[in-house]
């Protein structure tokens, strides 16, 4: 099991950490909404849980619980430009579908 960060993503996140003076890395998971039933949780963490799974990549910890970690097994988080928008996008070869309005997936 894996979750990984894209070079951009991991600049991204270490650029803001250093900017917030704390912060151990990203914790990602999931939550039960939206019309196809997940949606994914983004947050920056400031210490790592008894619980979480840890992944490092490109020098960021990536903290996940044990719950969400079968949804995301295998993601990407990458930081994409596009035009005048920008953020966080997941790249999960687990997702069968999307909903509508690109809030949540289903598995």
């Amino acid at each position: 099991m894996a979750v990984t960060l894209s070079p951009a993503a991991a600049r991204h996140v270490t650029k803001y950490i250093t900017k917030r003076g704390k912060g151990v890395g990203v914790r990602l998971g999931v939550k039960t909404t939206g019309c196809s039933g997940l949606a994914y949780k983004l947050e920056y963490a400031d210490e790592v849980a008894p619980e979480d799974v840890v992944f490092e990549g490109n020098g960021v910890k990536v903290l996940i619980d044990p719950k969400s970690l079968p949804y995301l097994d295998g993601t990407e988080l990458d930081f994409v430009r596009e035009g005048l928008n920008e953020g966080f996008k997941f790249h999960n070869p687990r997702e069968k579908d999307r909903c509508g309005c690109g809030e949540s997936f289903r598995i």
